[in-house]
């Protein structure tokens, strides 16, 4: 395998070494090969769709999740920006699959669905203050260190009860990393 792959197979090692497996013990499992697995270890060889299915299932895996595990660390850098939603001000970082936005906001300050949300599971924490979160069937009082999540899809409102510093993640549901 070029030494440019995205791909970094000695995972498997590790995998395997974990469920305290020989690489003999993993073929039975899998039905792949001593030789090959040896291979993918050493990075010596990419699998077919095929191995990698075979055994990812060995871990318990899915042959997506064995693959996302086996591409090289990428750092992904972003820079922050900023924004208002009425009296509530926002510094925030987005990747492709999530979101950190660090508010704050004064006393009596109220902001209903803050942007437009995907299919996204919200967590706010509580920073400093107090917050109260109004959901469609349920509110929830959150004061310093508390926390909550919740399907962002639903229409959910904002309040700060006194000033408050929190912080809100955005987790697409649909991607796994």
């Amino acid at each position: 395998m070029p030494s440019d792959s995205p791909y970094d197979f000695s995972v498997l090692r590790s995998l395997r070494q974990q469920q305290g497996l020989t690489i003999d013990g993993l073929s039975s499992d899998s039905g792949v090969s001593v030789a090959v697995i040896s291979k993918l270890e050493r990075n010596q060889q990419a699998p077919g769709i095929d191995t990698l299915y075979r055994l990812a299932r060995s871990f318990g895996l899915s042959a997506t999740d064995l693959l996302a595990m086996s591409e090289s660390a990428l750092a992904h850098r972003v820079s922050e920006s900023s924004h208002r939603s009425g009296k509530f001000k926002f510094r925030e970082i987005r990747y492709a699959n999530m979101a950190a936005l660090m508010g704050e906001a004064p006393g009596g300050a109220a902001v209903s669905r803050p942007e437009v949300h995907r299919d996204e599971t919200e967590l706010c924490w509580v920073l400093s203050g107090r917050l109260k979160l109004s959901l469609p069937h349920e509110v929830c009082d959150l004061s310093t260190g508390d926390s909550v999540q919740f399907d962002a899809i639903q229409e959910h409102t904002y309040e700060a009860v006194e000033d408050t510093r929190f912080l809100i993640l955005h987790l697409r549901k649909d991607k796994r990393y």
